[in-house]
This record gives C-alpha cells, sequence and structure tokens, in this order.
C-alpha cells in the first residue's frame, strides 16, 4: 500500500471540488454547483423520471463519472467514504427537476440511508417532487443473511448495472413505479464479492492498518473496513476465484444463496478495480473468473465489463459482480432483450466504457439554485430563547475545544472498526462551529438559543456521514420542539430544554433501529436523553452520559460498516467513536457552563 500522494493532506475541501471541476470542464454537458459538490447533466429532460445517486468520496469514477444521458440526471458527493449531508442531497434534486419524480438510488450503508431518506422526506414536505423515493443497492454476499441481520447487505459496485438499466428505463421515458420496478428487481437479481490485498492508503491519515503480506482479504468492502475473511497462506488465484465464485453461485450455501443460477439463463459480468491494481492484472483475474464460470458452473455471460467502476481510493484488490438478467426480466414483467437493450443504450457519461469523445467544448459553468435550504427563518420575540451572550459563546466554545482535542482518538477507534472519518467528521464541524464564534457577525450576539441553533444545523449539514445525519435530525427535532414550547424567553429553566431534548430523541428514533446496546452514538444519546428528562439535572445526565460512553468498549456492533468486520476480539474493545463524541461534546457544554 502506498502513502505517498501528490496531495499529501486530506484536504476535501479542495481535493474533491477540484477533481469535479476537471471533470465538468472535460465534459461541457456536465455543470457543477461546487458549494455542494454536486454535479448534474444541463441537459436533463424534465418529462423523464429523474435518476439520482452519490455517496463518499474517493470511490470515483463512482458517481459522478456516471452522470449523463441515459444513466445518471445528478449526483452528490461527500466527503471521502462519508456520505453528502441532506443539504447536498437536496441540491442534487433541485439541480435534476422532474415532473414525473425522483429516484434516489444509494448503497446500502447507514449514512446514505439517513441523510438520502432525509432528503426525500424534506423533498415531498417541500412540494419539490410528487413522487420520491429510495433504492438502496444490496449485493453484497461476504457477510451472509445471519449477520446481516437489522442491517441488510451492503451495497456493492454491481449496482452499476442497475444504475444503468434504470437511467436507460428513464430516458425511454418509463413511469416513475415501472422505473422502481425495474431498479429492484434487478437489484434482487444480484450478487457481488470483493477481494484485497491490503487497506488503501487515505491522503492525510496516520497509522493505517496494513494486511501482511502472506494474507489474502475475502469479502473486502469499498470504504477500507477489514474484510469478512482473512486467508493464509495466501491463495494461488485460481484459488481465489474459485472461492469467491462458490460464495456468488453456491446454491447449497444458505446464507448466500441470494440468486439462483440455472442453465439458460443469460448472466451479465462486471469485474471492478478497486483502484490499486494494474489494468493488466485485472484482466488476467477477468479471463480466470471467465474460465471457471464456464467450466464450474455452466455460466457464460452475455455481457462483460471489467474496469474501474467504484473504487476505493488506491486499494488493491477487485470484485465480481454477477447479474442474473433473465430473472431480473421475469421479476419486473420485462424481456431478456429489453434489459439487453437498456444496458447498450449509448451514453455521454464520461466513465461507462466506449463512451465517445465530445467534439465541442466551452468554458466551465456553474448554475445557480436558490432553494432555500439553508434560509434561516424569522424567530419571533414571543417563541425565542435568549441567556447571555458572552455565557452562550463560552458554553460552545469549551464544547467544541473538548470534541476538537479528542479527534485523534476518535480518528485512531474509527479506523479499527470502521473507515476512520467519524473524528475527522467532528472536528471539521466543531471547527466551522468556532469560526462562526469568532467572526465580526459573531453567532451568539444577542444571546439567541434558536439562532445559534440554526447556525450549528448549517455547519452539521455539511458534515456528511451517519454521524452528521444522526446530529441533523436531532438538532433539527431540538429546534422545533425548543420553538413550539413557548418559554419565557428571559428566563429558560432545565425543565424546557429536558423536554425538548427528550422529544427530539423520541422523533429521531423514527429515522434509525439503531437503540441503547447496539454500539452507536445512541448509547449514550438516548440515557442522557432520558436521564436529563427525568431528573432535570443536566450534570446529572452528563455523568451518565461518560458511564455510557466507556461502556461502549465492550458491546458488539450492530449497525454501520462496524457490524461488518471483526469478531469483537480484545482489539476491538475501543469506546464507538459517535458515542464518545457526543460524550465530549456534552462534557464540554457542561465545563462551559461552570
Amino acid at each position: 500500500m502506498s502513502t505517498k500522494h501528490y496531495f499529501p493532506e486530506t484536504s476535501v475541501n479542495t481535493l474533491v471540488p477540484r477533481a469535479l471541476k476537471s471533470l465538468v470542464t472535460a465534459n461541457p454537458f456536465l455543470s457543477l454547483i461546487e458549494s455542494e459538490r454536486v454535479v448534474f447533466n444541463k441537459e436533463h429532460d424534465r418529462t423523464c423520471v429523474s435518476i439520482i445517486s452519490g455517496g463518499g468520496s474517493g470511490h470515483e469514477p463512482s458517481w459522478s463519472g456516471f452522470v449523463g444521458d441515459r444513466l445518471l440526471s445528478a449526483v452528490a458527493c461527500g466527503d471521502i467514504f462519508a456520505s453528502p449531508s441532506m443539504k447536498q442531497v437536496m441540491t442534487a434534486v433541485v439541480s435534476a427537476p422532474s415532473d414525473e419524480g425522483v429516484i434516489l438510488m444509494i448503497t446500502n450503508y447507514t449514512g446514505d440511508r439517513l441523510h438520502f431518506g432525509l432528503a426525500a422526506e424534506r423533498a415531498l414536505a417541500a412540494g419539490i417532487s410528487k413522487k420520491i423515493t429510495v433504492l438502496p443497492a444490496t449485493d453484497d454476499v461476504s457477510i451472509g443473511r445471519s449477520r446481516s441481520g437489522i442491517v441488510g447487505r451492503r451495497g456493492m459496485p454491481g449496482h452499476i448495472l442497475t444504475l444503468k438499466i434504470v437511467g436507460g428505463a428513464a430516458s425511454k421515458k418509463y413511469s416513475f413505479e415501472r422505473c422502481v420496478e425495474l431498479g429492484r428487481a434487478v437489484n434482487a437479481q444480484l450478487v457481488s464479492i470483493g477481494s484485497a490485498l491490503d487497506h488503501c492508503h487515505v491522503p492525510g491519515r496516520q497509522n493505517h492498518e496494513s494486511i501482511p503480506s502472506d494474507v489474502c482479504v475475502v469479502g473486502a468492502g469499498i470504504h477500507n473496513e477489514p474484510g469478512a475473511k482473512k486467508i493464509s497462506p495466501f491463495p494461488s488465484v485460481e484459488q481465489l476465484i474459485e472461492q469467491l465464485l462458490q460464495l456468488l453461485c453456491d446454491q447449497n450455501d444458505e446464507e448466500r444463496a441470494f440468486v439462483k443460477f440455472d442453465s439458460g439463463d443469460e448472466v451479465a459480468l462486471l469485474v471492478n478495480n478497486y483502484g490499486g491494481l494494474s489494468n493488466l492484472e485485472l484482466g488476467a483475474l477477468t479471463d480466470e473468473t471467465l474460465t471457471q464460470l464456464a467450466q464450474s458452473w455452466a455460466i457464460v455471460p452475455i455481457k462483460i465489463y471489467t474496469g474501474t467502476f467504484e473504487s476505493s481510493l488506491n486499494g488493491p484488490g477487485f470484485s465480481i459482480s454477477l447479474c442474473n438478467l433473465t430473472k431480473a426480466a421475469s421479476g419486473s414483467s420485462s424481456t431478456l432483450q429489453e434489459l439487453i437493450d437498456l444496458l447498450d443504450a449509448p451514453t455521454n457519461a464520461p466513465a461507462w466504457p466506449n463512451v465517445p469523445a465530445l467534439a465541442t467544448n466551452g468554458p466551465l459553468k456553474e448554475a445557480l439554485y436558490s432553494n432555500g435550504i439553508s434560509k434561516k427563518p424569522d424567530i419571533l420575540a414571543s417563541e425565542d430563547l435568549k441567556i447571555n451572550q458572552n455565557l452562550l459563546n463560552k458554553i460552545l466554545r469549551a464544547s467544541c475545544e473538548k470534541a476538537i482535542a479528542a479527534e485523534p482518538n476518535l480518528t485512531k477507534w474509527d479506523m479499527v472498526m470502521g473507515d476512520g472519518d467519524c473524528g475527522e467528521a467532528v472536528s471539521g464541524a466543531c471547527t466551522t462551529i468556532l469560526s462562526l464564534l469568532s467572526s465580526p457577525s459573531n453567532i451568539t450576539l444577542g444571546g439567541s438559543i434558536l439562532s445559534v441553533l440554526y447556525s450549528i444545523i448549517d455547519a452539521v449539514d455539511d458534515m456528511g456521514g451517519t454521524l452528521g445525519a444522526i446530529f441533523g435530525i436531532f438538532l433539527s427535532s431540538l429546534l422545533t420542539s425548543l420553538r413550539s414550547s413557548s418559554p419565557n424567553s428571559s428566563n429558560p429553566t432545565s425543565e424546557i430544554f429536558a423536554a425538548a431534548v427528550h422529544a427530539a430523541s423520541t422523533t429521531l428514533k423514527q429515522y434509525t433501529g439503531a437503540r441503547e446496546g447496539d454500539r452507536t452514538v445512541m448509547d449514550v444519546l438516548l440515557p442522557f436523553s432520558d436521564s436529563f428528562y427525568e431528573s432535570k439535572d443536566f450534570g446529572k445526565a452528563v455523568k451518565i452520559a461518560r458511564e455510557k460512553a466507556e461502556a461502549t468498549r465492550f458491546l458488539k456492533p450492530k449497525f454501520g460498516r462496524a457490524s461488518y468486520v471483526g469478531e469483537g476480539g480484545k482489539e476491538q474493545e475501543l469506546p464507538d467513536p459517535g458515542a464518545w463524541a457526543l460524550m465530549e461534546i456534552l462534557e464540554g457544554l457542561k465545563e462551559g457552563m461552570d
């Protein structure tokens, strides 16, 4: 694994936008809303269903490289390996308006489900789209039925085929319902498995784990998380491909026989480079895959896609995906030829294979949209909550500084069980808030708690990731509860705050199935909320938060990427990073009050 980069710092605020600017400059039918990292097709036809995707950056060419005619209408690009925020997704929806409806096609990861799901709800509520739904891709087979449990199977690169088929259908003016039916049917007939030689290296991060030279990983995902299985001694290529195809095709494997391959079924194959393999090696791996599919499984794909479709930065690995087109056609009341035609429909999307070069070029243009996402509504004097502005500034500053100081540990812990972005995400949001506290237009001027909350929510909306979505939903609901509580604006009481925190926690539970005991941020948030609601004593509730954060060391993860990796050995008896981050924030608030 190479640790050298031309851009040695993480630099997501410059590296990602620069890559996106180069993409749209080279492809003048695309446009970029740089502030939200949204790429959209300027030639999108609003009489067609809008197909919108996105996810964390670092997976290029996914998803920005697949924006174009007969594929994606727009995408939202998050930080490296972190889902885009609700605001980014909403901007993507607005950039590709449709009179027929919007389909948000995502990979099945917690942060993406939360942010895209929240955007769907808000788009409906705001009347931006009359029909909108989220279609998660669930093609991974590495975990199996019993372990995937509540979370469901991960999304893997096989969903690129689903994007192409649904994008082609939308361009032919299929109805919203028909496009959804096709998407679900194709996803149901997709299976994928990954393998890696080592983890990728994220620019600017230190102390990456590495895989020993005599070990090969089976079940490697696309976010630097540990694989489901490590094979040692290192197998031959023939042995490795045999194991991977066994996981994809074995009908006797009750854990993984998600797709049945009968004699005569027509199949599409996609072999995807995680970013760090040479084209030469990937081609040889594809050849071995085709050989064993024919010899061992009597499968001869009628469509073969090989290349880099969804990477993991410079990850030295690959994935194999199989889609049973015959059964997908049957499951969607389509014909096999119809699906083949949709796959073959020409597209100008830059990263789709065999896209013809464009003859014209032109200057980079950014379309400007004012959709009111970040607009701060007027706060009536009768509903406002105010305290001494210097005290408010001191409380927020103490909380942010404490959370920022915890960043190295949060990142280190998250790299063991996740993708390592938690500390940077928390630190980034807190750094933004500190800048707002120090600016000439200091957000605490006047001491309005509601006004400050609006500003904090804007900062958290840019945070991305699962934790950003959790905080965003909680803070939005907290603000709504405080506005409707009709408080005495000059003397806010702990009873008012306790009731609002309890109401916000209750609302949050509608958007996530995570509860206390699942090793997530909810292990701190829910006990803190319950204690504060019952006792009206903030200090006592914060002590509970610390106890619960410490206790996450011994919990088995059931949500997010951590649920897919490891078996919970001694090396993983670390606090949950999200739970610990919230505890640090709460303790900082308490210290600022003292």
